[in-house]
């Protein structure tokens, strides 16, 4: 197991590097870029300086994150072909700098949604939070209004203001896609790229829908195991893998993610894990707890026992975190709170390992 930490890259986070390599037991990053949209290519010498300066600071980049998939390739539109030929040449293109694991998702419209990204818990400090009936009463517009407002002027992965901008024409296009249709884009899809990742050696890894069930009507495909097994069963290869939020995945109760873990840790398409806890409130309502297991509704135990015997070798981030002590920063991802969680993560590994030594 690889313990890393997501960094947005130097002048876009609030925590340097310098702090990340300061938190016992973490090995490098999963870095990404997002000043590049959904389609465009990411150039091969921004890559190499990426890694380098990352490296440069005693870390590894091996897994890069949110190279995002366009619009029109899970809509199925004819300009889909040209978005694919630019991602393959993004996925060569990490490879030369060694990247391992690429992440993506592959969700309709909103790459993840929460109604709060400033919940005041009881304890003083603030977290993500859902409410699905704050959803009942807001429109997809709404949405993008209301989390632009309370970014607190930081960038937000799959928020970008030039897709969303065109959000009522994308709406009216996925009219005509149901869940059959978005699983054959899907593959179409996956039958370009993944035999061009075999040949780089990277992984690509699937994010569950975050949270895991369908919004405002639009159809969604990764959020249940069987759907997972659907995906990987497209292409079948090592290469299609998934990278398992235990979050987004464990936002439903139905989804047992410890079995989840050994189903597909099993079957060793598990290339990443982003781990965290979250607290069940009602129905499809919950916030993002802190990581020890007593703090949410998550046994966090299991979840890395599940990970030490069926994938072990994997890449794991401490995933989002309450804004604690007074920090302030882009919503889910200061430096203390994650700190924390990776600590905890590492503590119950090492118990799991030297348990399993006796």
């Amino acid at each position: 197991m690889k313990m890393t930490f997501r960094w947005y890259g130097e002048g876009n986070d609030a925590v340097s590097l310098e702090y990340i390599k300061q938190i016992p037991g973490m090995s490098g990053i999963m870095g990404l870029l997002d000043q590049y949209a959904a389609g465009e290519v990411w150039p091969e010498d921004v890559i190499r300086d990426y890694v380098a300066h990352v490296n440069a600071k005693g870390l590894e980049c091996e897994v890069i994150e949110s190279v995002n998939v366009h619009e029109d390739i899970k809509l199925g539109l004819p300009s889909r072909d040209k978005y694919i030929e630019n991602y393959k040449t993004t996925i060569r293109n990490l490879a030369k700098y060694g990247i391992k694991v690429v992440i993506y998702n592959f969700m309709p419209v909103f790459d993840w949604l929460k109604t709060d990204l400033g919940k005041a818990l009881a304890d003083g400090s603030s977290t993500l939070y859902y409410n699905e009936e704050d959803i009942k009463g807001m429109t997809p517009q709404d949405i993008v209004r209301a989390t632009a407002e309370k970014s607190g002027g930081y960038t937000l992965p799959g928020w970008e203001a030039d897709r969303l901008s065109e959000l009522d024409k994308t709406l009216e296009l996925y009219k005509d896609v149901d869940e059959d249709k978005l699983l054959e884009n899907y593959q179409y899809f996956l039958e370009q790229v993944v035999p061009v990742c075999e040949e780089a050696g990277v992984r690509l890894a699937v994010h569950p829908d975050d949270p895991a069930w369908p919004v405002f009507g639009i159809p969604r495909i990764t959020h249940t195991v069987e759907q997972f097994d659907k995906v990987l069963d497209l292409v079948d290869s090592p290469a299609n893998a998934l990278c398992l939020c235990t979050g987004s995945l464990g936002s439903n109760p139905d989804n047992d993610v410890p079995a989840a873990i050994r189903h597909f840790g099993e079957r060793g398409r598990i290339a990443a894990l982003h781990v965290r806890n979250v607290k069940y409130l009602g129905e499809r309502e919950f916030y993002e707890a802190a990581h020890l297991t007593s703090a949410g509704s998550l046994d966090m135990y299991e979840i890395m026992k599940a990970v030490y015997d069926t994938c072990p070798d994997t890449y794991i981030r401490p995933d989002h975190g309450r804004m604690i002590w007074g920090e302030k920063g882009r919503a889910g991802y200061g430096l203390y709170d994650r700190a924390l969680g990776a600590t905890y993560l590492n503590g119950l590994w090492e118990a799991i390992v030297k348990n399993a030594e006796q």
